[in-house]
């Protein structure tokens, strides 16, 4: 984590980072402490506030920036910092919050500009309507929100990460097939996970706290064809455009089994299916395999059917994702 050694001789360490939970507890000897899992975009640490006194330390929650100062040592062969002073960050202090969690690979306003564009520069003005108007009404939330509460592109950004990843792949698709119709592929696209927007509680760091009670009982496929087919109504869009998109969105999870409405049905459907398959696969396999050494397993992992996964060490996986 991005610490800094303070003072001299005194072992003290400083920094900025993000309470990723924080509980309040009672030692063996009746003292009240806190124990914080603490996090910034290179890794975690637990730390322990011991001696709290909410009068004197203040009162803190999940997902607030925080300045701490204190002491790292091990226990139970586990780095652990012990905090001495702890403050929530101000204005004064200059940090982003995309510093200290873990953000997509690029600016959020930059994707989201280059998504507005392409679909703003659609020669099929419904589709162009329909789409800039849905997230021109949900720009402020997609400039931060996450792709899932947990798995893929759960990070800062992530929703426009995987969107634009995906986009991206549509164009590739349809230059090597060329009978398919590129800005009904790529408008699925940009919609499909859109109403994640309403799927998720998330805080002001971009990342997900839980679902909505929207988001259990309804889902962001059927919700978001709900917010197609409102969209449509109030700009004037046909409806059998509005089907197109709806039929896109309902059946983007390609099987009954998880979670899709209705089996994709033609072949921008099936091809937005696959993508989004493809591209949610891609990072989780990233992301597991980056955390062991080369020549190693991963251990194995249920969203990817309960297999291992090998790190052959022919990869390099430091690259980001290639958008602009």
């Amino acid at each position: 984590m991005k610490f800094t050694p303070v003072g001299e001789g005194k072992n003290l360490i400083e920094g900025f980072c993000l309470i990723k939970n924080v509980d309040k507890k009672t030692s063996t000897k009746g003292d009240t402490y806190l124990d914080m899992m603490l996090s910034d975009s290179e890794g975690e640490i637990n730390g322990k506030l011991w001696n709290y006194n909410e009068n004197v330390h203040g009162v803190y929650d999940a997902n607030t920036l925080v300045k701490i100062r204190g002491s790292i040592s091990p226990y139970n062969g586990v780095d652990q910092l012990r905090i001495e002073r702890i403050r929530p960050v101000n204005s004064n202090d200059g940090v982003k919050i995309e510093d200290y969690v873990k953000s997509a690979d690029y600016d959020c306003s930059a994707m989201y500009n280059e998504i507005f564009s392409i679909a703003e520069n659609f020669n099929d003005k419904e589709l162009s309507l329909l789409v800039t108007t849905v997230l021109n009404d949900r720009r402020l939330a997609l400039l931060y929100w996450p792709a899932a509460f947990k798995l893929h592109h759960a990070i800062r950004g992530g929703l426009l990460m995987h969107t634009l990843s995906i986009v991206r792949l549509c164009k590739s698709i349809c230059a090597v097939y060329p009978f398919v119709n590129e800005e009904l592929l790529i408008s699925g696209a940009i919609l499909h996970d859109i109403a994640k927007t309403e799927e998720f509680e998330v805080a002001d760091s971009g990342i997900a706290t839980g679902y909505s009670v929207k988001g259990n009982l309804i889902g962001h496929l059927a919700e978001g064809a709900i917010i197609v087919r409102e969209t449509a109504l109030k700009v004037g869009v046909s409806e059998e455009t509005s089907n197109l998109i709806e039929h896109m969105l309902l059946s983007h999870h390609g099987d009954p089994e998880f979670g899709a409405a209705v089996r994709p049905m033609f072949i921008e459907a099936e091809i937005l299916s696959e993508l989004d398959m493809l591209d949610a696969r891609i990072y989780e396999m990233k992301e597991a395999v980056e955390g062991v050494e080369v020549g190693e397993f991963t251990g194995r992992l249920w969203s990817m059917d309960n297999r291992k996964l090998y790190n052959h060490g022919k990869s390099d996986l430091t690259k980001s994702t290639i958008l602009f």
